[in-house]
């Protein structure tokens, strides 16, 4: 018997259904999938230097589907894998309209990667870090080829510094370098200064442009007496491309740290958080020789009155470290006059410091 019209059309509407529920099924999947990955890209790239420390450029670049929270995190490559721009400052925002922006020093490669809230950044790898455990999404891009950035170099006391052209965190926040607020005069002394340059605060720094290892450093300063409270002035070994986290730095700082009656200097083994790392003590007007000696195991730190170091000199403060004292490895003296903290508060008023020698003894 042939089937009749109903039939036909019952079994034609049993075969469409289930291809209705399929179609619905695949429907409700499709709108719980999950949204697209975050992405991180750089849009504008800085040259390829290996500069360090001193050289600094912007970059920039966009995030896509990032979330509240997320941040950026800024490596740059010298060597090893740097955070940036600074240490105390590893994190970058991401603007209403996706984009970021920082500063970073220069290196031969960049990279970008967004970050949950809570991570914590190394702030210098051997590699960058895969997705996972807090980071959502990385960018990575190789310097623009460039002519290369000379750098100032000034001769003071038998040997070349380097001149600081960079930012640097010194001081608890970000300080700019000018320079021009470095240079020698006729009697051969070294002068750096600290000014407002084009409505910014700019500070100087000056840096052996190589390494002298274990040994006593010597530094003749002239008067320190007109320093405000915020302004200081490092006297230092410190390795800029150390690899690890370990401090090696040992200063003699003259600065009030924004305390106006507080003791105007100090030797330190760093870290100076470990009270046991810091000696303060009273540095009185006038003319006055710094003396670190370097040795292993032993940090000697001397102060004395006028312009030598010998038999019959007033003695103003002398300190020994034993403990924490680094090892040399690519240690370089410094000498730096930055504001500590500096505000809109602070004077404006320039600060000039006058170093008339340095001197190394093996």
């Amino acid at each position: 018997m042939s089937p009749t019209p109903y039939t036909s059309s019952l079994k034609k509407h049993r075969s469409i259904v289930p291809l209705v529920i399929l179609s619905v099924l695949l429907a409700g999947c499709t709108s719980r999938s999950a949204p697209p990955k975050p992405t991180v890209q750089i849009t504008q790239v800085p040259a390829a230097n290996p500069g360090g420390p001193v050289q600094l450029d912007f970059i920039e670049g966009r995030t896509s589907g990032s979330k509240p929270g997320q941040q950026i995190v800024l490596y740059a490559r010298s060597g090893i894998w740097w955070i940036q721009p600074f240490a105390n400052q590893p994190f970058t925002k991401i603007q209403p309209d996706s984009t970021w922006r920082n500063a970073t020093h220069l290196g031969t490669d960049y990279a970008a990667i967004l970050v949950e809230p809570g991570f914590h950044p190394a702030t210098k790898v051997t590699t960058l870090p895969a997705e996972g455990n807090g980071v959502v999404a990385i960018a990575t891009s190789t310097g623009k080829s460039v002519a290369p950035i000379v750098s100032k170099v000034i001769h003071f006391s038998g040997y070349d510094w380097r001149v600081r052209n960079a930012a640097s965190d010194r001081g608890g926040q970000p300080n700019s370098y000018d320079p021009s607020n470095v240079w020698t005069d006729k009697n051969g002394y070294l002068h750096l200064r600290m000014d407002e340059h084009d409505g910014v605060w700019t500070c100087a720094e000056v840096s052996l442009t190589r390494s002298l290892g274990y040994g006593s450093y010597i530094f003749v300063v002239q008067d320190i007496g007109h320093f405000g409270p915020s302004a200081a002035l490092g006297l230092y070994t410190n390795d800029d491309f150390r690899t690890d986290d370990i401090p090696g730095e040992l200063d003699i700082e003259l600065s009030r740290w924004g305390i106006a009656d507080s003791k105007n200097a100090q030797y330190v083994v760093q870290p100076f958080y470990v009270p046991e790392n810091v000696f303060r003590f009273m540095a009185p007007g006038g003319v006055l020789t710094h003396m670190l000696r370097w040795e292993s195991g032993r940090a000697s730190f001397k102060t004395v009155r006028g312009s030598v170091i010998g038999p019959g000199v007033a003695t103003i403060s002398e300190h020994i470290f034993t403990s924490g004292v680094p090892t040399p490895a690519k240690e370089t003296a410094h000498m730096g006059l930055y504001s500590y903290r500096h505000s809109e508060s602070s004077s404006q008023q320039p600060v000039e410091v006058v170093i008339e020698k340095f001197e190394f003894l093996p």
